[in-house]
């Protein structure tokens, strides 16, 4: 921790305030080094990735040398680059499948569509269930033309509202000062960045034996897109058993279900069946970590709430993401970092300028990598004090949390490559083989001195294994 400029003293700042959130003592930051803290621009945007980023992916290195030093009594060292961790906030544009680069579906319906008033309105289609319910309020068919015309007709706030009342998903999308005044955006600012609550009573449970931080810990990850998995994918990185489970007629992500697939295993379950439903609660009942990223209240209904899981497996950390915030008046809409980042003025380029999205995906990223951090601290209080754990933070907790590290001015990013010079972004990369052939992706971004991050199990399509746990080891 030497270097001196501004943004560095900015990163270290930041990791010193995660360290504060989670209730570690001060101390612990001392043994992360954070490298090329000031190379802020890496991409082409006025937001700062590695002021923001690069701290909270250290964070998550941090957490896993405590559990370390919790089973061994040994300290290891933690570092970050900071252009990798630029990176690493878009992890799923550098996957290739046997070498080439997953093709996207030309005939989409999701994008910006221009309304009456020459505003703009984000739908998020990507998957079949609210495309159809996009496409219902709309009254138009999946084309691209019709969705425009449909869309032309409507006035941006009450197309807003009527999408997420049917069910559907989407954005108007508003600039930065719009969005402050909302009460929405006053929540999210309100709101901690993370938070690990107690929520019920357990016994100190010992960390289980293995040569890794996370060895025989038992993660289910009932998450989609990229914050939530990138969550457990994180835990696998330090050696967790990941599990995730998701249901076979439910629409998916693509090809980044690979990206967010490493490390896992991957099952099919479908809760409307009971004794589905009960093997689910097979699992809990000797997990360690259940994360969730569905809509709000969407697992309650099934009795998969943190207080029921609390009561079933006395000793559970329960991860859980959200939009917009566990409060406010959007705290049950859907959303993803699309969605915000059109409403929180992210994408906003003008009233009549077609918007345009960040070239990281930098708020999914960032909470997911926050829920790893918290789910890993979770796992350290419940080994020293005992008790159930609740760990939860949001997409527009995360982007406030990045436009609180300031804007770059359009002379200092405007020059800047679409892309990482390619010797660089080699030597970030690296494959394994799976059985949909040989995969190429990022390596793990935290370099820890003594239990180096790497993931054990290939990525697998969706549904690949049986819905049991491996055997712990030891």
């Amino acid at each position: 921790m030497v270097d001196t400029t501004s943004n560095a003293r900015t990163a270290h700042s930041s990791l010193a305030k995660l360290v504060q959130l989670a209730g570690l003592p001060a101390s612990a930051a001392e043994s992360v080094e954070i490298t090329g803290a000031d190379a802020d621009p890496v991409f082409p945007t006025r937001y700062k990735l590695v002021a923001p980023g690069a701290p909270v992916i250290a964070a998550t290195g941090l957490a896993a040398a405590d559990l370390w030093t919790l089973k061994t009594g040994r300290r290891q060292r933690v570092r970050v680059d900071g252009r990798a961790a630029a990176a690493a906030l878009r992890s799923s544009r550098y996957l290739r499948i046997n070498g080439e680069k997953p093709a996207e579906n030309p005939e989409k319906i999701t994008g910006f569509y221009q309304l009456r008033d020459g505003r703009w309105m984000y739908l998020h289609c990507n998957f079949f269930n609210l495309r159809d319910r996009n496409l219902a309020v709309l009254g138009a068919p999946a084309r691209q033309d019709a969705v425009a015309e449909a869309v032309g007709k409507w006035d941006g706030l009450e197309l807003e509202k009527a999408l997420f009342e049917a069910g559907g998903c989407g954005g108007f999308v508003r600039s930065e000062q719009e969005w402050r005044v909302l009460p929405q955006a006053q929540t999210a600012a309100r709101l901690p960045l993370l938070e690990i609550i107690r929520i019920g009573d357990a016994p100190a449970r010992p960390l289980p034996e293995g040569d890794r931080p996370l060895s025989g810990v038992r993660v289910l990850d009932l998450t989609r897109v990229l914050a939530g998995p990138t969550c457990a994918r994180t835990l696998a990185e330090h050696g967790a058993d990941v599990l995730r489970v998701t249901r076979e007629d439910l629409a998916d992500s693509g090809p980044s279900d690979f990206d967010t697939g490493i490390g896992k295993l991957n099952a099919h379950l479908d809760l409307r069946n009971p004794a589905e439903a009960e093997t689910l609660q097979d699992l809990i009942r000797t997990c360690d970590v259940f994360s969730q990223s569905y809509r709000p209240g969407a697992l309650a209904r099934r009795g998969l709430s943190p207080e029921a899981l609390a009561k079933l497996r006395p000793g559970i950390v329960y991860v859980t993401l959200s939009a917009w915030g566990h409060e406010g008046p959007w705290r049950e809409r859907r959303g993803y970092d699309t969605v915000v980042q059109s409403a929180n003025g992210m994408a906003y380029r003008g009233d009549t300028q077609r918007p345009a999205f960040l070239p990281v995906s930098a708020q999914d990223y960032i909470a997911g990598y926050l829920l790893a951090y918290g789910a890993m601290v979770a796992l350290g209080r419940r080994a020293r004090e005992g008790g159930s754990w609740f760990v939860r933070a949001s997409l527009a907790g995360a982007g406030h949390w990045i436009r609180e590290h300031g804007l770059l001015d359009a002379s200092e990013y405007e020059k800047t490559h679409q892309e990482l010079p390619a010797d660089e972004l080699q030597s970030l990369l690296t494959q394994h083989d799976s059985p949909v052939g040989r995969i190429t992706h990022l390596a793990p971004t935290v370099q820890m001195s003594e239990t180096p991050a790497r993931w054990s199990r290939p990525a697998v399509p969706r549904g690949y294994h049986p819905a049991v746990w491996p055997d712990r080891v030891g």
